[in-house]
């Protein structure tokens, strides 16, 4: 099986993208909470963004896992089966005449269960085909983080431009992994410059929702990426988050052992706090300097 076998994509007429960057959030082992989906999401969901291509999901599950849905509508019934779908959302021309900011194709879809070679093909293509600078992959974990503090943004990178650019740290786990790992093995392969950036959930809750993971990420990628959000990053987003941290404090109110462990967390939070990453507005300059270098190339 090839990629093209699996593959639905057309640019049509939407003509040169402006330095093109891909972004990967999939379902699954690596989105905790779905912090990474909506993460990703946020990119996506503007009302001039359109859906460029799309991956058949006959190959890629074992239904009585992933099972499709069945929905009514006007007395229709139609079969919902898991999607993965490749989704353009232009920046449009800068008000001053300068570069402008760079437009996003973003993969939402749900981690496959069978054929992953193929499935990461499929990527590959689609990347290579928009002309993107580099594939960004997008997570969130389980880790022991207190939910009473925004969880840090981390990040890895295998092309070595990049991690002495960002003062990011070179993969250096071995275990077992997920498609992100096999994509992201694959683009290192095949020179294509890529970024694996997660944010943590605090392991006690990582059956709630998390919106501070979530913005986290979202303002992380937008400063390193120089690209806008949609209206997910309104007004709404700090009601989101103050609703949800009344749920999480008062799950661990109500349990005296879990008080004090999420005490002796935020102790080492805020010890480890004081040996603090790149920022990310210094992570966005070295990045776009390090992607200019890569075109005059």
């Amino acid at each position: 099986m090839q990629a093209i076998d699996v593959l639905s994509f057309g640019m049509g007429d939407i003509g040169s993208l402006n330095r093109p960057v891909m972004l990967v959030g999939l379902e699954g082992w690596f989105d905790v909470a779905s912090a990474a989906t909506q993460a990703v999401n946020a990119f996506t969901s503007a009302d001039h963004a359109v859906i460029v291509g799309t991956i058949d999901p006959d190959p890629f599950y074992d239904f009585t896992q992933q099972r499709p849905h069945v929905t009514i509508d006007d007395d229709i019934r139609e079969i919902v089966w898991p999607t993965n779908e490749f989704v353009l959302q232009r920046s449009g021309p800068a008000p001053d005449g300068g570069p402008g900011q760079r437009d996003v194709v973003g993969l939402i879809g749900v981690e496959p269960h069978l054929n992953w070679r193929t499935y990461v093909d499929a990527i590959i293509t689609v990347a290579v085909a928009m002309g993107c600078e580099a594939v960004v992959t997008v997570g969130s974990a389980a880790e022991a983080l207190p939910h009473t503090r925004t969880p840090p943004v981390t990040g890895s990178t295998a092309t070595a431009g990049l991690a002495s650019r960002l003062g990011l740290s070179q993969p250096s786990y071995q275990g077992i992994t997920g498609v992100a790992g096999v994509l992201n093995a694959e683009l290192e392969a095949r020179d294509i410059p890529s970024i694996s950036l997660r944010v943590g959930i605090p392991h006690y809750l990582m059956n709630a929702e998390h919106p501070m993971a979530v913005a986290a990420l979202v303002r992380h990628l937008g400063h390193v990426l120089d690209v806008p959000t949609s209206e997910w990053m309104g007004g709404d987003i700090s009601n989101q988050i103050d609703s949800w941290r009344e749920v999480h404090d008062e799950i661990t109110a109500n349990d005296d052992q879990l008080r004090m462990y999420v005490r002796m967390l935020e102790a080492e939070f805020d010890r480890r706090a004081e040996a603090q990453i790149p920022t990310a507005d210094d992570l966005g300059d070295q990045f776009e300097e390090f992607l200019k270098d890569q075109r005059d190339d």
